[in-house]
Protein backbone atom coordinates (compact mmCIF):
# COMPACT_ATOMS: atom_id res chain seq x y z
CA UNK A 1 0.00 0.00 0.00
CA UNK A 2 2.96 2.79 0.85
CA UNK A 3 4.72 1.93 -2.03
CA UNK A 4 1.79 2.27 -4.41
CA UNK A 5 0.69 5.28 -2.39
CA UNK A 6 4.63 6.67 -2.79
CA UNK A 7 4.11 5.95 -6.45
CA UNK A 8 1.28 8.56 -6.93
CA UNK A 9 3.11 11.01 -4.85
CA UNK A 10 6.21 10.82 -6.51
CA UNK A 11 4.55 11.02 -9.78
CA UNK A 12 2.53 13.74 -8.65
CA UNK A 13 5.95 16.16 -7.93
CA UNK A 14 7.67 15.06 -10.73
CA UNK A 15 4.87 15.97 -12.89
CA UNK A 16 4.73 19.43 -11.44
CA UNK A 17 8.73 19.95 -10.86
CA UNK A 18 8.94 22.62 -13.52
CA UNK A 19 6.50 24.85 -11.96
CA UNK A 20 6.80 24.20 -8.63
CA UNK A 21 8.32 27.50 -7.14
CA UNK A 22 5.86 29.41 -9.94
CA UNK A 23 2.96 27.93 -8.44
CA UNK A 24 4.37 28.79 -4.83
CA UNK A 25 5.82 32.07 -5.70
CA UNK A 26 2.71 33.90 -3.81
CA UNK A 27 2.73 31.75 -0.88
CA UNK A 28 6.40 31.79 -0.60
CA UNK A 29 6.35 35.21 0.58
CA UNK A 30 5.09 34.45 3.73
CA UNK A 31 6.56 31.00 3.92
CA UNK A 32 10.42 32.37 3.51
CA UNK A 33 10.17 34.41 6.88
CA UNK A 34 9.19 30.98 8.74
CA UNK A 35 11.93 28.91 6.89
CA UNK A 36 14.41 31.59 7.56
CA UNK A 37 13.29 31.67 11.55
CA UNK A 38 12.97 27.39 11.60
CA UNK A 39 16.76 27.42 9.84
CA UNK A 40 18.28 29.62 12.35
CA UNK A 41 17.99 26.24 14.87
CA UNK A 42 19.40 24.04 12.52
CA UNK A 43 23.34 22.84 13.50
CA UNK A 44 25.47 20.27 12.94
CA UNK A 45 25.17 17.16 10.53
CA UNK A 46 21.79 18.17 8.86
CA UNK A 47 19.20 16.10 6.92
CA UNK A 48 16.59 17.92 5.42
CA UNK A 49 13.62 15.57 4.04
CA UNK A 50 11.53 16.71 1.16
CA UNK A 51 14.09 18.66 -0.23
CA UNK A 52 12.03 19.51 -3.61
CA UNK A 53 14.18 22.63 -5.31
CA UNK A 54 15.69 23.58 -2.52
CA UNK A 55 13.60 26.51 -1.06
CA UNK A 56 15.24 26.45 2.30
CA UNK A 57 18.84 26.35 0.88
CA UNK A 58 19.08 30.39 1.34
CA UNK A 59 18.57 30.06 5.09
CA UNK A 60 21.14 27.68 5.45
CA UNK A 61 24.91 28.77 6.68
CA UNK A 62 27.70 28.56 4.11
CA UNK A 63 29.43 25.97 5.83
CA UNK A 64 26.39 23.58 6.75
CA UNK A 65 26.60 19.95 6.20
CA UNK A 66 23.65 18.93 4.77
CA UNK A 67 22.15 15.78 2.64
CA UNK A 68 18.83 16.45 0.34
CA UNK A 69 16.36 14.12 0.12
CA UNK A 70 13.20 14.22 -2.16
CA UNK A 71 11.57 10.92 -3.23
CA UNK A 72 10.64 13.50 -6.43
CA UNK A 73 14.11 12.71 -8.94
CA UNK A 74 12.79 15.67 -11.25
CA UNK A 75 13.09 17.65 -8.24
CA UNK A 76 16.61 16.98 -7.47
CA UNK A 77 17.98 18.75 -10.67
CA UNK A 78 16.43 22.37 -9.55
CA UNK A 79 17.33 21.88 -5.95
CA UNK A 80 20.92 21.32 -7.17
CA UNK A 81 21.05 24.29 -9.79
CA UNK A 82 19.84 26.58 -6.52
CA UNK A 83 22.99 24.88 -4.00
CA UNK A 84 24.77 25.78 -6.83
CA UNK A 85 24.06 29.23 -7.47
CA UNK A 86 24.42 29.83 -3.88
CA UNK A 87 27.84 28.67 -3.23
CA UNK A 88 26.35 25.76 -1.36
CA UNK A 89 27.94 22.05 -1.46
CA UNK A 90 24.65 19.15 -0.54
CA UNK A 91 24.48 15.67 -0.91
CA UNK A 92 21.13 15.16 -2.79
CA UNK A 93 19.44 12.11 -2.69
CA UNK A 94 16.05 10.48 -3.81
CA UNK A 95 14.56 8.72 -1.05
CA UNK A 96 11.59 7.98 1.09
CA UNK A 97 11.26 9.23 4.69
CA UNK A 98 8.65 6.57 5.50
CA UNK A 99 12.39 4.06 4.57
CA UNK A 100 15.63 6.21 5.25
CA UNK A 101 18.79 3.94 4.66
CA UNK A 102 21.34 5.71 6.78
CA UNK A 103 22.50 4.06 10.48
CA UNK A 104 21.16 5.03 13.52
CA UNK A 105 21.74 8.72 15.36
CA UNK A 106 23.76 9.85 11.87
CA UNK A 107 22.02 13.31 12.27
CA UNK A 108 22.21 15.96 14.28
CA UNK A 109 19.13 18.06 12.91
CA UNK A 110 16.81 16.86 10.80
CA UNK A 111 14.09 19.74 8.80
CA UNK A 112 11.10 19.02 6.62
CA UNK A 113 9.17 21.96 5.82
CA UNK A 114 5.53 21.16 4.42
CA UNK A 115 6.42 17.55 3.88
CA UNK A 116 4.41 15.26 5.89
CA UNK A 117 0.64 16.76 4.05
CA UNK A 118 2.34 14.45 1.20
CA UNK A 119 3.83 11.76 3.22
CA UNK A 120 1.69 8.65 3.31
CA UNK A 121 2.54 6.77 6.46
CA UNK A 122 3.80 10.48 8.19
CA UNK A 123 3.83 8.59 11.73
CA UNK A 124 6.33 6.10 10.22
CA UNK A 125 8.50 8.66 8.89
CA UNK A 126 8.69 10.44 11.50
CA UNK A 127 9.95 7.39 13.70
CA UNK A 128 12.81 7.14 10.96
CA UNK A 129 13.65 10.59 11.98
CA UNK A 130 13.35 9.61 15.11
CA UNK A 131 16.37 6.54 14.55
CA UNK A 132 18.60 8.69 12.41
CA UNK A 133 18.48 11.74 14.73
CA UNK A 134 20.87 11.12 17.50
CA UNK A 135 19.69 11.27 20.77
CA UNK A 136 20.53 14.78 21.80
CA UNK A 137 19.70 16.45 18.27
CA UNK A 138 16.61 17.83 16.90
CA UNK A 139 13.88 17.53 14.40
CA UNK A 140 12.67 20.68 12.99
CA UNK A 141 9.32 20.91 11.32
CA UNK A 142 7.09 23.46 9.40
CA UNK A 143 3.98 21.97 8.39
CA UNK A 144 -0.10 23.04 7.91
CA UNK A 145 -2.11 21.50 9.38
CA UNK A 146 -6.21 20.27 9.81
CA UNK A 147 -7.78 23.48 11.69
CA UNK A 148 -9.79 22.08 14.48
CA UNK A 149 -12.37 24.66 14.48
CA UNK A 150 -16.22 23.94 13.63
CA UNK A 151 -17.38 23.50 10.06
CA UNK A 152 -13.49 24.59 8.77
CA UNK A 153 -12.17 21.35 10.14
CA UNK A 154 -15.12 18.94 8.96
CA UNK A 155 -14.93 20.80 5.37
CA UNK A 156 -11.16 20.30 5.27
CA UNK A 157 -11.70 16.34 5.69
CA UNK A 158 -14.82 16.67 2.28
CA UNK A 159 -12.55 18.23 0.61
CA UNK A 160 -8.73 16.60 1.32
CA UNK A 161 -9.63 13.88 -1.33
CA UNK A 162 -9.99 16.12 -4.43
CA UNK A 163 -6.92 18.49 -3.28
CA UNK A 164 -4.70 15.05 -3.16
CA UNK A 165 -6.15 14.26 -6.45
CA UNK A 166 -5.29 17.47 -8.08
CA UNK A 167 -2.01 18.74 -5.97
CA UNK A 168 -0.59 16.26 -4.10
CA UNK A 169 -0.50 17.25 -0.41
CA UNK A 170 -3.37 16.37 2.50
CA UNK A 171 -5.23 19.57 4.04
CA UNK A 172 -6.22 17.62 7.11
CA UNK A 173 -3.10 16.05 9.01
CA UNK A 174 -2.76 16.08 12.63
CA UNK A 175 0.80 16.51 12.67
CA UNK A 176 1.43 17.69 16.06
CA UNK A 177 -0.36 14.48 17.29
CA UNK A 178 1.47 12.52 14.31
CA UNK A 179 4.92 13.67 15.90
CA UNK A 180 3.41 12.79 19.45
CA UNK A 181 2.44 9.24 18.05
CA UNK A 182 5.99 8.55 16.71
CA UNK A 183 7.99 9.13 20.12
CA UNK A 184 9.32 12.47 19.64
CA UNK A 185 9.42 14.88 22.32
CA UNK A 186 7.82 18.09 21.19
CA UNK A 187 10.38 21.07 22.67
CA UNK A 188 8.37 24.17 21.50
CA UNK A 189 5.13 25.28 19.06
CA UNK A 190 4.37 28.05 17.50
CA UNK A 191 1.39 28.72 15.83
CA UNK A 192 1.30 30.49 12.12
CA UNK A 193 -0.93 31.99 9.53
CA UNK A 194 -4.33 32.43 9.23
CA UNK A 195 -6.55 30.48 11.88
CA UNK A 196 -2.92 28.88 13.30
CA UNK A 197 -3.00 26.77 10.52
CA UNK A 198 0.56 26.23 10.37
CA UNK A 199 2.81 24.96 12.70
CA UNK A 200 6.64 25.90 13.30
CA UNK A 201 7.68 22.66 15.65
CA UNK A 202 11.26 21.87 17.26
CA UNK A 203 11.01 18.34 18.91
CA UNK A 204 13.68 16.23 20.19
CA UNK A 205 13.80 12.26 19.58
CA UNK A 206 13.19 11.21 22.87
CA UNK A 207 15.38 8.27 23.13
Amino acid sequence: MHRDLMAQTKARYNRIAPYYDLVEAFSERVFKHWRKKLLAHARGKIIEIGVGTGKNFPYYPKDANITGIDIADKMLPFARKRANRLGLSIKLIEGDVQALSFPDNTFDTAVATFVFCSVPDPVLGLQNLRRVVKPDGQILLLEHVRIDRPVIGPLMDVLNPIFVYLLGPNINRRTVKNVEKAGLLIKSIEHLGPMQMVKMIIARPGK
